[in-house]
């Protein structure tokens, strides 16, 4: 049973983000510096995980959103980027920032919250409903300030298909509220991004989600895409939950940033298609061994492996663990409470550091703070929007056990701690 907000808490919250938000600080947590945690770290294990998860929300995503409601997340938008990358970045940036952003939101946007158990999230829900429809419509508005210049480089096909994402995780609110002059634009938005040739990597999934929205916007799609899209994937599995990116394996985050995300949310879609529906299952299962291993991978103080390309996506390391929490197919050896936790010490770790965001309170380039030097020469600031996707699970309501289920220690923080804690075993399919 959920527990009430009480004054105390509803009070730290709208300090922590009126305060915080006013002043442009570089922090969520006052006084919370880079390095081990502080007590204003530990002491946020007094505000209940949910509220704490919706602070990060709103610290995050009120400058994008709220620029793009007034059409100007180009004017105002800051383009951090490598040195002498900026300007072929800042084509695609704003696009990175609306499509990443809106992918991690869309199901909490979607979710039908009671008035009478939350009407603080409620009535923030409603607001940012608003804003993500007003900023779709403007960003693939050609006469928009704020278009998105589909199709005019390779990053925007990447993008174009997170914003895609979000419009399958939230069509009521997204897909269904859209004029028809918008869905028309958006058709011929998507259609753009067939110029652009995809790698042999995840990439292919990108092309194959474009094709599936607009399989489900009744326009004419391309079959080949999605099919060379899934059967490479089924080429490129290694075992024990793991794609390569690509026919070879890379040692880096994007079994969860793209992979098992992209694939489950292809399976959602293309259900009723006899080619591909027997994929699932194993689909499926080795989204659920490799969320297994991500649990694994979180620190006690909810750190995890520096490890690989991107890893200035901070929490976004954790976007299919999320899914598969939103999705209930965590393993039974995986604690929903526990992953509830584990989520809450990587945002505090990687959100709350001195530097994550700049003064104007866009994110800055880093994992545990402003690191510039950890950015490829591909991210730029509409890059780091992708932490959005450790917010999934707030598409669940309170009272589903993932919110309601008492606090647990994660594995890592039961071992350490040494308490027992069961044998980990890989899966053979």
């Amino acid at each position: 049973m959920r527990v009430p907000m009480s004054r105390k808490h509803l009070s730290r919250r709208n300090f922590l983000v009126s305060g915080l938000s006013a002043s442009g600080a570089a922090v969520l947590l006052p006084g919370l510096t880079a390095g081990a945690a502080s007590a204003e770290q530990r002491n946020a294990g007094s505000i209940p995980d949910r509220e704490q998860w919706i602070n990060f929300v709103e610290r995050v995503s009120n400058p994008v959103l709220e620029a793009l409601s007034r059409q100007q997340l180009r004017r105002t938008m800051p383009v951090e980027a490598s040195a002498g990358h900026r300007q072929e970045r800042a084509v695609g940036s704003p696009l990175e920032a609306l499509g990443r952003l809106l992918s991690g939101l869309a199901p909490w946007l979607e979710l039908d919250l009671s008035p009478a158990e939350s009407p603080e999230e409620r009535a923030l829900q409603a607001r940012y409903r608003s804003w993500a429809q007003q900023a779709l419509a403007s960003a693939i508005d050609p006469s928009s300030p704020d278009y998105m210049h589909f199709g005019q480089s390779g990053q925007t096909l990447v993008d174009s298909s997170f914003l895609a994402l979000a419009l399958l995780r939230a069509p009521k609110q997204l897909l269904d509220t859209m004029t028809p002059a918008t869905r028309a634009q958006l058709i011929s938005a998507l259609e753009s991004e067939r110029k652009i040739q995809a790698p042999l990597s995840n990439w292919l999934l990108f092309s194959a989600l474009n094709e599936t929205l607009l399989r489900r916007l009744g326009a004419a799609w391309e079959r080949p895409r999605i099919d060379y899209a899934l059967k490479e994937h089924q080429l490129w599995y290694l075992g024990d939950g793991t794609y390569g990116d690509g026919p070879q394996y890379h040692a880096d985050f994007y079994n969860s940033y793209v992979i098992h995300p992209y694939l489950l949310a292809l399976m959602d879609e293309l259900h009723d298609e006899p080619a591909w529906r027997d994929m699932a299952p194993a689909i499926i299962e080795r989204a659920r061994r490799y969320a297994a291993i991500q649990e694994r991978t979180i620190s006690p103080a909810g750190e995890f492996p520096v490890l690989g390309r991107s890893i200035t996506y901070r929490a976004g390391a954790f976007h299919l663990l999320a899914d598969v929490s939103r999705r209930h197919l965590l393993p039974p050896s995986v604690i929903p409470g526990a992953v509830r936790c584990a989520l809450t010490a990587v945002q505090q770790r990687t959100l709350t550091p001195l530097g994550t965001f700049s003064p104007g309170g866009w994110l800055q380039i880093g994992l545990a703070g402003h690191q510039p030097s950890l950015g490829e020469n591909y991210i730029s600031t509409g890059s780091l929007y992708l932490c959005s996707a450790v917010w999934l699970p707030l598409g669940l309501p309170p009272t589903d056990p993932f919110w309601s289920d008492p606090a647990a220690d994660w594995t890592q923080k039961k071992v350490w701690a040494g308490l027992d804690a069961p044998a980990d075993h890989a899966i053979t399919s």
